[in-house]
């Protein structure tokens, strides 16, 4: 907000003019008015542009992209495709199975990750490298970091029963790799089963990747890394956005219910 220093009020005294007070009077009244229509005008197109350039943004990664924009060739995180945050060429290294290596850093340190556990990595690995969306939780103080992306309890059950027979040596990816020269990742410990080294579900979600994700209490403004994404981000800043999401997504789920079912009519004709 701009503040103006008022002018100090000074006691006139003048006989009136008949005709000239009026005239100046809607004079000045049209010039405040063009001013008012003026600064309106400037107002919502500095609104419309904030706002704008707060959706059309991507992380400030080493690897991102300036802005979104479609891709339609990505081998894998296809899910981000009409916007991407990332090059199709980035996809390339998680179209097979197994993933060893993406960009510099290994994943194969305690031997290949199982197939259910590789694909919530590469959901992981999507989001952030590939989301329009991840931008909006970017880290204030380190623009290429996200902070407390919400996850539904759910998706974060379903990645630790993927993953709780895998290997791992380490409890953050953030912290805990040793780095040599080259800017390869290596173990510093052993090992272990993933249900050794997390507690549980939550304890996975909230440590594997530092403070980039945290399990929402909510069951529907949380991300999944799939469609329903779109409904949750929606709502998350809107109020009553809790019923509201638990509507949209209901409605979404009965048209793709109808959709099945008229696809599955089709298919026995």
């Amino acid at each position: 907000m701009i503040y103006r220093k008022r002018k100090a009020c000074k006691a006139t005294y003048s006989f009136p003019v008949l005709g000239r007070g009026n005239n100046q009077k809607a004079a000045e009244e049209g010039k405040f008015r063009k001013k008012m229509l003026k600064f309106s005008v400037v107002l919502f197109f500095a609104i419309l542009a904030t706002s704008t350039c707060k959706k059309d943004r991507c992380l400030e990664g080493g690897i991102h992209k300036p802005r979104p924009s479609p891709e339609p060739d990505m081998h894998e995180c296809t899910l981000y495709s009409e916007s991407s945050c990332c090059y199709a060429n980035f996809t390339e290294q998680l179209a097979h199975s197994p993933v060893s290596k993406v960009s510099n850093v290994y994943w194969n340190r305690c031997g290949s990750l199982s197939k259910s556990c590789e694909d919530y990595m590469k959901k992981i690995e999507c989001f952030y490298q590939c989301s329009p969306h991840a931008a909006d939780w970017m880290n204030s103080n380190y623009t290429a970091a996200i902070d407390f992306v919400p996850l539904c309890q759910n998706f974060c059950d379903d990645w630790y029963e993927a993953c709780k027979n895998d290997s791992t040596c380490i409890r953050s990816w953030i912290t805990d790799w040793e780095w040599d020269d080259n800017g390869e990742n290596h173990c510093k410990n052993e090992c272990i089963p993933y249900n050794k080294m997390y507690a549980n579900a939550t304890d996975m979600c909230q440590s594997m990747w530092g403070d980039s994700f945290k399990v929402s209490n909510s069951s529907c403004l949380c991300l999944q890394m799939n469609e329903k994404d779109a409904v949750a981000i929606k709502y998350l800043s809107s109020e009553n956005s809790e019923s509201a999401c638990r509507r949209k997504l209901r409605k979404t789920e009965l048209r793709k219910e109808k959709k099945g079912e008229e696809t599955l009519v089709f298919e026995i004709l």
